[in-house]
Order: structure tokens, then C-alpha cells, then sequence
């Protein structure tokens, strides 16, 4: 409970600095890899799915960094000026089942760090990092394990306009974002200490930005899918707190890389199927419709339950899962991961 509290109270210790509208994007790698520690939210994302003979597994690495704004003036080592929190998930889709856990420290005495110079995130025993091979994850939780290597194939793909991706009418409601899809995943994943040799694909997202929702969002719906022909699609939507759209956005880019942004409006999603979490209460739609101009696609969750709570780092409770991804015709044509916020309460960020 001390933990959530000091999570909720950043956060909202956050929201009381001025908001200005974020320049035109101008990213430079390797730097942009790197933390933007005057930023007041960032996130390393990956997520992905995994094989080893007849075993299927998803997984979700996620690292969060989060700017204290009253804490900034503050020369205390003990000062807690930024905090870092890490998510990651297992799904088992065998044995029908999802494993997850979290971290949460504020950064300094080498609990956790963000280096600014690439990607170099650690909160005590997990890390991920960028080398020269692509990105290492390392994450030893209570029940599992994972030890991912995960290879570019493809160049960065930059979301919005150049990498500027708005996330609602109003200049200042935008981020910096980037992926990189189509990544080459070998490693080992340890589930109950069985340990299993692995390969797959997965999806990387660096995000970070000073107001990344508006105030008359409850919440987002978002897909990032690897399609087996080597393509690539990101959808997203911001959601009122009646269910509603309030700002859409993504991108389609084709295995030869002809890349397409799609402008608000472009982008809907319609429930088809919902559950509801025995442990939450919270529903959410676990199939959907999602039209974009790449084509109306069908999004199916390989495992209804893959609801997280976080609520013991970040304060909230979300859906977040391996999901298959079907094409107009009704093939299956890829898989990634779906993401569902704000479906209890509106998020906070």
C-alpha cells in the first residue's frame, strides 16, 4: 500500500506542471534510445510470442519511467526526482494460464537506472538493454524467468508524423514514439523452473512525452501485430469514459516498407466478444473489429485472461495479451499483442 501511495502521489504531483505543446520531431539514434529524464512519462515496451516445441508462450517487458515534478529542486540524494517501475508477463497459452509480476524503485543507489545515452534500463535484477545484436532482457520473477535476445530485421519505424504521434486535438496531448517490429527473438524462458529454449518475433515501442492523455480520456485501446508476410501494424484509439472514441491513430508499413500514417478518423474499433475478470469485475471486449485503411482486420485474444494488476507499482489494473490477427477474409495473417486501459477506472499516468 506504501508503494501505491508514493506511485499516486508522483503522479499527481505530475499533473501540476505547466504543459507546453512538444516541437516537431527530430530523432536521433542511438541518443533517442536512451531516457529523457525531463520528460514526464517514458516507456520501453516488448512485447512478443515464443516457441519451443510443442509450448507457445507471449511475453511483455515493460519498463516506466516517471519525472517527480516537485521533487526537481531537491539536492538529497534521498530525493525521489524520478521512479521506475517494470512490468512483465508470461503468457503459457498450453496450459491456458498468465504469469506476471512488477518493480517499482526510485532511481539512484544503483537500484534503478535509465541511461540517457541508449537503452539501459535496470530495477534490481531486471534489465534491458540495446547492444549491438539488438535488445537483452533479462527478468527473474517469482514464478518465471526470461532471458531474451530480441534482433532488428527492420529499420525503425517512426509513428505520427516523423516520430511526433498526437494523442488528442490540442498540440500538447502528443508523445515521441517509435517501434520496431519484426524483431528476431532467441533466448530461454524458465516457467515453474523448467527452462525452455525459445524462438519468435516481437515488437518494441519507446514512448515518452510531458501529457500523453487528455482529461477527457478514461483510457486507450491499442494493437501493435507482426504480420506473417513481414508487415507491420500499430492501431490505436483514446477512449472516453463512455466508451466512445476520442482520437484514433497508426500505421501501416508493408514487408518492402512502403509505410502509411494514418489521420484521425481513420482508425475504428468494434467489440465483438467481452469478458469479464472473476478477479476485478472489469470487462473487457477480447475480440474485436479494428478497421483501418490497411484493411478491417479481426483481433482475437489466444487467452481471455491476461488481465495484469499493477496496482502494487503503477495503481492500476489493465489487459494486456498475445492476440491473433485476422484478415478481412477471416485468415490469420499475424499475432501480437492487444492492450486494454481504463476499462476500471480511468487510468493515470
Amino acid at each position: 500500500m506504501r508503494r501505491r501511495s508514493l506511485v499516486l502521489a508522483a503522479c499527481g504531483l505530475n499533473l501540476a506542471a505547466p504543459v507546453r505543446a512538444l516541437p516537431p520531431a527530430s530523432l536521433r539514434f542511438p541518443r533517442d534510445h536512451g531516457a529523457h529524464p525531463d520528460f514526464r512519462t517514458e516507456w520501453w515496451y516488448i512485447t512478443g510470442q515464443a516457441r519451443s516445441a510443442d509450448r507457445e508462450f507471449g511475453f511483455q517487458v515493460t519498463f516506466f519511467r516517471s519525472r517527480v515534478e516537485s521533487t526537481q529542486g531537491m539536492t538529497s540524494r534521498f530525493a525521489a526526482r524520478q521512479l521506475l517501475f517494470a512490468h512483465a508477463a508470461l503468457t503459457d497459452v498450453k496450459g491456458r494460464k498468465l504469469w506476471h509480476d512488477q518493480r517499482i524503485a526510485r532511481e539512484g543507489f544503483e537500484l534503478a537506472s535509465a541511461a540517457q545515452q541508449d537503452t539501459r534500463v535496470h530495477l534490481r535484477d531486471w534489465s534491458l538493454e540495446r547492444g549491438v545484436d539488438g535488445y537483452h532482457a533479462r527478468i527473474a520473477g517469482e514464478d518465471f524467468a526470461l532471458d531474451l535476445g530480441c534482433r532488428p530485421t527492420q529499420p525503425v519505424l517512426l509513428q505520427g508524423r516523423e516520430g511526433l504521434s498526437r494523442k488528442g486535438p490540442l498540440p500538447e496531448q502528443a508523445s515521441y514514439y517509435y517501434s520496431q517490429p519484426q524483431l528476431e527473438v532467441s533466448g530461454a524462458i524458465t516457467l515453474q523452473r523448467q527452462r525452455a529454449e525459445v524462438t519468435g518475433k516481437a515488437w518494441m515501442d519507446h514512448e515518452w512525452s510531458q501529457e500523453y492523455m487528455a482529461p477527457q480520456a478514461a483510457g486507450w485501446d491499442w494493437i501493435g501485430m507482426n504480420l506473417d508476410d513481414g508487415s507491420a501494424l500499430m492501431a490505436f484509439r483514446m477512449r472516453k469514459p463512455d466508451g466512445t472514441n476520442f482520437w484514433d491513430g497508426g500505421a501501416f508499413r508493408s514487408a518492402q516498407g512502403q509505410l502509411y500514417t494514418f489521420s484521425p478518423g481513420e482508425v475504428e474499433f468494434r467489440p465483438q466478444r467481452r469478458w469479464t475478470s472473476p478477479s476485478s469485475q472489469n470487462i473487457y471486449p477480447v475480440e474485436w473489429i479494428v478497421r483501418t485503411p490497411a484493411d478491417f482486420y479481426t483481433v482475437r485474444a489466444v487467452l481471455d485472461n491476461q488481465e495484469l494488476d499493477s496496482r502494487a507499482s503503477t495503481g492500476t489494473i489493465y489487459w494486456e495479451g498475445l492476440s491473433d490477427l485476422l484478415d478481412s477474409n477471416g485468415r490469420k495473417v499475424g499475432r501480437g499483442y492487444l492492450e486494454m486501459t481504463g476499462y476500471g477506472q480511468r487510468v493515470r499516468l
